[in-house]
């Protein structure tokens, strides 16, 4: 039998609790034990790791990420493999490649791309379209020129060339045809996500009505809520099964607003980077598509107009946001891994410290910080 790795005397927050003492197991790419005390069992070349009673969490899943580094996923394989590689330094082991609005031809191109990435490397979930079908009044950092409504032949020619990994697209349910773009989109295993929207809280519903489980940023590319006209996020609150994504950077949401969030949809809450090229990065000037982005500080907004323009977050900053602004440990960490997982219905094998899912992993230390990162039982970061 090859080496296990076992990872012992850890403080285990996983699924939403937190096992004082515990252990896992690590057998090739799963989880195949995992127990407290000192009931685990070594085996000679079996790698035992410490955790001297440090927080170990599942890896994060992060299903709404542009780049990272200096390098935006939009630019292809190597410019996506040296993202990645900075956020696996803050516990990102699994990402869906997020894409903006570009030409047809263009996201033909990249969904391609990403498709065969999706077939060799376990860290990428498939692509994410956030564009082009978006509407013009809450577009934010999406070029206005490129967008338009959903309609069928296209939605066939991107699902044709993401050959079954189109993970999730972002619509506006408002724009004619987006309805019948979500029923085909579900229908083909895609996850549809409403956002950069000026829907009605009824125009919201039906897109949930016909299948769309994911509201995208919520409170951010859309109609706020108002006493007489609710919107989208009062309608993704309401209804059971919807997944609202939150980018807890404390510029793209204030905290008050998050916890309302938590609160308010408890297990549905997905902290989402929406992290672009500065992430990891200096402040500067960047693309995003073909729109030019200004980062001071760390706040990305486009150069014309001031929109903000994604963000430079990390999974791991927003777990700490997220402590920071109230919400318990357990709580944090499965916004950032098993609801994500979940909403792009990989819940069953990504997410958890469970045996038979995933062995990727994160130790933490004192102050929250990664120290040591697992993805498919591989070391793939540590301090």
């Amino acid at each position: 039998m090859p080496p296990s790795t076992i990872i012992h005397s850890a403080r285990i927050v996983s699924n939403g609790s937190v096992t004082d003492d515990g252990w896992v197991r690590f057998d090739g790419d799963r989880i195949s034990a995992r127990g407290v005390g000192r009931s685990w069992e070594a085996r000679p070349g079996d790698e035992v790791v410490d955790a001297g009673g440090r927080h170990l969490t599942p890896g994060f899943v992060d299903i709404h990420v542009h780049g990272g580094g200096g390098a935006a996923f939009d630019d292809g394989p190597e410019a996506i493999a040296r993202a990645l590689a900075m956020h696996r330094r803050h516990g990102t082991t699994r990402a869906v490649i997020s894409l903006v609005t570009a030409p047809v031809e263009a996201l033909e191109r990249r969904v391609a791309e990403i498709a065969a990435l999706t077939r060799r490397d376990h860290a990428v979930l498939g692509s994410h379209l956030e564009g082009p079908f978006l509407a013009d009044s809450h577009r934010g950092a999406h070029d206005p020129a490129l967008l338009r409504s959903p309609d069928q032949a296209t939605i066939e020619r991107l699902l044709e060339a993401a050959d079954g990994t189109l993970t999730q697209v972002t619509l506006a349910p408002e724009l004619p045809g987006a309805l019948d773009a979500t029923r085909s989109l579900v229908a083909a295993g895609s996850r549809v996500a409403v956002g950069h929207t000026g829907a009605s809280a009824d125009e919201a519903r039906a897109a949930f009505d016909v299948g769309a489980t994911i509201l995208t940023h919520a409170f951010n590319g859309m109609r706020g809520i108002h006493h007489r006209a609710p919107g989208p996020v009062t309608a993704a609150l309401s209804t059971d099964g919807i997944t609202l994504e939150i980018i807890d950077d404390g510029v793209h949401v204030h905290a008050d607003v998050v916890n309302l969030a938590f609160t308010a949809a408890p297990g549905r809450i997905a902290l989402v980077s929406d992290a672009m090229a500065a992430a990891g990065a200096a402040d500067g000037l960047y693309d995003l598509g073909s729109l030019r982005v200004s980062v001071t500080d760390g706040v990305a907004r486009l150069v014309d107009g001031g929109a903000i323009a994604g963000s430079t977050l990390t999974l791991g900053v927003a777990v700490r946001n997220a402590i920071a602004h109230g919400m318990p440990l357990a709580t944090a960490v499965a916004a950032a891994s098993i609801v994500p997982a979940r909403a792009i219905g990989r819940g069953d094998d990504l997410g958890a410290l469970e045996v038979g899912y995933a062995a990727d992993a994160v130790l933490l230390d004192d102050d929250l910080e990664a120290v040591r990162v697992w993805s498919a039982g591989d070391s793939v970061f540590a301090v």
